[in-house]
């Protein structure tokens, strides 16, 4: 290459490249469980205080918070809302935070026994916003603190030492340890799936079926990818018996199957793919359309299974016709919250745009065309859905030309 051309791209390099490259700040977390007590103790250690302003918290109206202990500023404006302002160098913030949530029918979707705690990282860390100076990057780090006679701890994010583990968001400039959480008396095992390790977890003696669940996990695995175009690094499927709630609860890098459930139902669908389908597409929804992405994890959930075998065409049929009786009084599918009724109908009226879809387009495309792009949205709406189907079949949709969708 001339000189001329060398330093002309060696100044265009210089013009897209920063001057300066954020500089690291170490966030350490520490969580140490108190069983005698339900909580669990929790203290976030900055290396650089000046390295952010401020955190706003969002403590929730729950009342889960309790004892706070900061190094600088700590303003509680109410009980759902504080603000920290660390102190300048090293700088810690404490507190406490109730484990077990029980839902009104007495079952509990987070849970803490003298012998293990199955919880969200969510709640050990309420969710902020974070005013930080723009020339430093957090690293942020998770260690637990075991009580004795507990053996081990798992989560969603890499391990990088005993006990400890990297969270990494790079969506987010507040890393939170976010996603599924299981530490005590606990056995696991692992596959790699693909590009993904995978880890089903359990606490001794609550009748998880670690190994059927990579069994299945294991053939659907590749008509998963063939649909949703994302390997996670990481994947933490974590259950426990009764009285923990009896469904199942994803998160981006891990999901909760309660212990008890079947693997696949007798109604043919399999709460076990379904919230896999959340973790590996992502798709969220406004506009009181959640029966996109609810629809789409249970569509997927009966057909991913079917793909890989696992259904046979009469069984389809079945499936299909105790769908149509369960949904037959739905008369629209927009809701905030799909219920199991509207899910129902929202499958039916997904596998009925699948057929539409493939026989407009000579069996060159199909539904995971419309699925791979909405998960190109942050959040997708009924018209968002309507738009990307029409645009993937090239025409107007018969089937989404519905008072269902109205």
């Amino acid at each position: 290459m001339p000189a001329r051309k060398l330093l002309t791209a060696a100044f265009l390099l210089g013009l897209s490249s920063p001057s300066w490259a954020a500089k690291h700040v170490d966030l350490d977390y520490h969580v140490r469980f108190l069983p005698e007590s339900d909580q669990a103790e929790v203290r976030l250690t900055l290396e650089k205080g000046e390295a952010v302003h401020s955190f706003a918290f969002n403590l929730g109206s729950k009342g889960y918070y309790s004892d706070f202990k900061a190094d600088g500023e700590w303003q509680q404006a109410g009980p759902e809302s504080a603000i920290w302002k660390p102190a300048k160098g090293k700088a810690s913030l404490s507190y406490k935070v109730r484990v077990s949530h029980e839902r009104d029918n007495g079952t509990f979707d987070a849970r803490m026994t003298p012998d293990w705690a199955l919880l969200r990282g969510d709640d050990l860390v309420p969710s902020a916003r974070m005013n930080s100076d723009d020339k430093f990057e957090l690293v942020a780090r998770l260690q637990f603190e075991l009580p004795k006679g507990w053996n081990g701890v798992e989560t969603g994010w890499p391990k990088i030492g005993d006990n400890k583990f990297r969270i990494d968001n790079p969506s987010r400039k507040f890393d939170r340890p976010t996603g599924w959480i299981l530490a005590g008396k606990i056995g696991s095992r692992r596959a790699q799936l693909g590009e993904t390790d995978v880890t089903v977890a359990a606490p001794v003696g609550e009748g998880m079926r670690r190994m059927d669940i990579l069994t299945l996990l294991t053939f659907v695995w590749p008509e998963a990818q063939a649909v949703f175009p994302r390997d996670p690094a990481k994947l933490l499927i974590v259950g426990a018996g009764d009285p923990m709630w009896r469904g199942g609860l994803s998160a981006p890098n891990s999901y909760y199957f309660q212990a008890e459930r079947p693997l696949v139902s007798e109604n043919g669908t399999s709460s076990l793919v379904h919230e896999l389908v959340h973790v590996f597409s992502r798709i969220s929804d406004k506009d009181k359309s959640d029966w996109i992405s609810e629809g789409l994890a249970e569509y997927y959930a009966i057909e991913l299974v079917r793909r890989a075998g696992g259904m046979s065409e009469d069984r389809y049929q079945i499936i299909r016709k105790k769908l149509m009786k369960w949904s037959k009084k739905v008369g629209s599918l927009r809701t905030e919250r799909s219920t199991g009724p509207v899910t129902a109908r929202a499958v039916l009226l997904l596998q009925e745009l699948d057929r539409e879809i493939r026989k407009a387009t000579d069996n060159q495309r199909s539904l995971d065309d419309v699925t791979r792009g909405l998960m190109r949205l942050d959040k997708a709406s009924t018209q968002d859905f309507i738009e990307i189907s029409e645009n993937v079949m090239g025409r107007g949709s018969e089937v989404l030309d519905s008072k269902l969708l109205r």
